[in-house]
């Protein structure tokens, strides 16, 4: 999978210019919003009707709204959510939620395209998300995948399954501490999952305790039919593994889910090192969807 190809972003359809039901619907949601009051709803319809342009665009000429405001109100309208700097408690890292016109988000938004054509759309469900070296960026590249992800309308489920060095619970800042390895020690259930309320389609099952004995848990029978079940429950789940190079867990994981996506470093990951991860999930009877490349 290539990510260095130049993509052209396509704007979201614009409302249409005469004042109607989507120009209505803009006033409803700035109200409800608090970004303009009832007395300024007044001013900006009498600057509309006289005008003849759209309530966003008068409310901005007003200065009571900032072209911000009008891209989430926007996001609304076309059930694309995503949040301001500063809303909500998730990581700044989580690019897709923050900052989703950037050409970051864009690149995530090509990498979802050629899964879904490339995996997906061949009736597979679950994907793992995994590196071959720690600390080489695939834990948060899964967390902004899901995310867009969840912005195409699919139901997304993200799983932490990197029972060693887990990082989803601070990405998302997820409350509860049961998860994936509670849920596999039969000492939880399915209620474990977190429903992310700022996405709609999104939600994010935790690693839970961290275990003594995380290859043998997610080696477990038991682990097998709780992909079949989380599968049945989603459209797409994602699952965040630790490392390659930490043990034999992403194996694991992949036996079960059958596709992995491998994040290599930049002038970092070495040729040699992604083909024997190749050859290992190739043995494993797993497959290796594509490699994408990160630079930071």
């Amino acid at each position: 999978m290539d990510t260095t190809l130049k993509h052209t972003a396509v704007a979201a359809p614009a409302p249409a210019t005469a004042p109607g039901r989507g120009d209505s619907s803009m006033g409803r949601l700035l109200l409800e919003a608090g970004k303009i009051t009832p007395e300024h709803a007044e001013r900006v319809l009498r600057m509309q009707k006289e005008l003849g342009i759209r309530f966003g665009e008068a409310a901005l000429r007003l200065g009571l709204i900032t072209e911000a405001d009008i891209q989430q109100i926007l996001a609304q309208q076309f059930d694309y959510p995503y949040l301001q700097p500063g809303e909500a408690k998730f990581s700044s890292k989580l690019v897709a939620a923050y900052e989703p016109f950037s050409r970051q988000v864009e690149t995530l938004r090509a990498v979802r395209s050629q899964l879904m054509l490339r995996w997906f759309s061949r009736g597979n469900k679950s994907l793992i998300i995994a590196s071959i070296e720690p600390g080489d960026g695939a834990s948060l590249f899964a967390a902004n995948l899901a995310v867009v992800f969840s912005q195409l309308g699919e139901n997304t489920l993200l799983v932490d399954a990197n029972l060693r060095q887990p990082s989803q619970h601070e990405i998302f800042d997820l409350k509860g501490k049961q998860g994936l390895s509670d849920v596999l020690a039969g000492r939880a259930d399915l209620h474990a999952v977190a429903k992310v309320e700022s996405f709609v389609s999104l939600s994010v099952l935790g690693a839970g305790t961290l275990p003594p004995n995380p290859q043998e848990l997610l080696s477990r029978s038991s682990f097998g039919g709780l992909v079949n079940q989380l599968e049945a429950q989603h459209d797409i789940v994602l699952y965040d593994t630790s490392a390659f190079t930490s043990g034999a867990d992403a194996l694991a994981i992949a036996g079960r889910a059958h596709g992995v996506l491998l994040v290599v470093r930049k002038n970092k990951t070495l040729l040699d090192d992604v083909a024997a991860v190749s050859e290992q999930l190739a043995n494993s009877g797993a497959e290796l969807v594509g490699s994408v490349l990160v630079d930071f």
